[in-house]
């Protein structure tokens, strides 16, 4: 080969090489503007931090004054409080610190019902320093949210509602709020999950999760997109230590409208849906022909139910809402209150292979039903779930007993070994007449763990029952 040829070949393979690099250069380059170079969050956190303020709630707590240990006996601690009124509560004030939200710009701050619960004295400071002394317009501790109101001398920043349904994993988020009081402060991540429930804090669980550092005092700030819209209110931390390790939640904005869109109205109510649901598992999946598991199978149906009124069934597979799938049992609560009350609910149903839509309207739980409550201490009923009612409420569901108290259900674990049954109505324990849960409790403990004679009332029948 010719000395020509060869350097030829030379000149080629480096032109080859130096080819594939520029290529490289170009898929990981150098910012080669000023204005690549500035690319930052900065224009999202100035139109939303401004709406993004403090509050301070004080609280005024009775609490006993306590001797000290060397006189903490009963000869002493008697002594001291008749002459020196130790024994006598003295009131203590307690701080909290926490964020909120301008929602409005009539004064209307959404925050955490634990930032502000009891307090008797709240204080909101925005970003540019003012401040107001503010009021509780409503508040509901189920969702975990209240709703504040105060009286602006002048125009207040507003942060626009987004949609969190339409969130996804993955998204990048900003968290602002005021961690440990050291100041507004603004934090990146990412949406690390949606739909997490379990954790306690709400009974509507349906949050969304991102690694955004959120801490105390970051409760009741926001959690906002990259257009600046407000998704969801930073809520809790799961932490061993107190402090940020990623792991934070934030209920989504669509409920907080809701409840917004309830509270204006004056309705402090949620929507009720008067129904048991079962998960879907993967046999069940099966058999039902559906793929995989989603959606949740209709076990029961209060007589009163909105659902059972507009033609659902026992049986019947709920599979999505307002066209949102459910993915699971746990989150109808959140869809059926997502929106205000009044509105139409579009419920579809899996029932014999075909899908049907359902219109449901979402309504209050009717003022007749009593809240349940778990049976304790140590005797065989332990663990069970009851609730007592009275003539109108029995009319309701057809029991000729006019006061008593009903079986709504049985703790994992505990009194299921048990003959009673759900709707059972307990009229008698050990001869004595039950008309109250108060009457029941009383009635328990005088038997100190002896055999117990119970008669209840179950579908037309009195049934006497002895169990121990």
């Amino acid at each position: 080969m010719s000395f020509a040829r060869k350097f030829l070949l030379a000149l080629l393979a480096v032109l080859l090489i130096a080819t594939s690099a520029v290529t490289a250069r170009e898929q990981v380059r150098v910012p080669d503007s000023l204005a690549q170079v500035k690319l930052s969050f900065a224009p999202v956190v100035k139109k939303a931090r401004p709406a993004v303020v403090n509050v301070y709630a004080r609280q005024v707590v009775r609490a006993r004054r306590r001797l000290p240990m060397l006189f903490d006996d009963p000869f002493f601690r008697e002594f001291f409080d008749d002459h020196f009124g130790f024994g006598m509560p003295e009131e203590r004030v307690r701080n909290s610190l926490g964020s909120g939200v301008i929602v409005s710009g009539k004064g209307l701050i959404i925050t955490n019902n634990h930032v502000i619960e009891n307090a008797t004295d709240i204080r909101i400071v925005l970003a540019d320093r003012r401040e107001f002394s503010a009021r509780v317009l409503a508040r509901d501790e189920g969702l975990d949210l209240a709703l504040l109101k105060i009286r602006p001398a002048g125009p207040l920043p507003v942060l626009k509602l987004g949609d969190s349904d339409a969130l996804e994993v993955g998204d990048v988020v900003l968290a602002i709020g005021n961690p440990f009081g050291v100041g507004q402060t603004v934090t990146m991540g990412i949406v690390s999950a949606l739909g997490r429930n379990n954790l306690g804090r709400s009974r509507y669980q349906h949050f969304i999760q991102t690694d955004a550092a959120i801490n105390p005092g970051n409760s009741g700030g926001a959690l906002v997109n990259l257009r600046g819209e407000l998704v969801g209110i930073n809520t809790m931390i799961v932490s061993r230590s107190g402090g940020n390790v990623g792991i934070g939640f934030a209920v989504p904005v669509n409920l907080v409208r809701s409840f917004m869109e309830n509270a204006r109205r004056g309705i402090t109510a949620r929507p009720w849906g008067g129904v048991k649901l079962r998960g879907i598992d993967t046999d069940m999946a099966e058999a039902l022909g559906l793929g995989r598991p989603m959606g949740a199978l209709v076990e029961e149906l209060h007589p009163q139910s909105p659902l059972k009124k507009a033609g659902i069934r026992v049986g019947d597979v709920i599979l999505a809402i307002d066209g949102k799938p459910l993915r699971k049992a746990s989150e109808f609560g959140y869809r059926l209150a997502s929106r205000p009350l009044g509105s139409d609910a579009v419920i579809d149903v899996l029932r014999d292979g075909r899908r049907k839509s359902f219109k449901v309207k979402r309504v209050p739980k009717p003022s007749g039903l009593r809240k349940a409550r778990t049976l304790r201490g140590r005797h065989m009923l332990s663990g069970l779930r009851v609730v007592e009612f009275d003539g109108k409420l029995a009319r309701r569901l057809g029991v000729p007993v006019q006061r008593g108290v009903m079986v709504v259900d049985a703790l994992r674990g505990s009194a299921r070994g048990l003959r009673l049954q759900r709707r059972d109505v307990i009229m008698e324990l050990n001869g004595r007449r039950i008309n109250s849960i108060a009457m029941l409790e009383q009635a328990l403990k005088s038997a100190k763990g002896r055999v117990l004679s119970i008669t209840v009332w179950r579908r037309g029948a009195v049934i006497r029952m002895r169990f121990g």
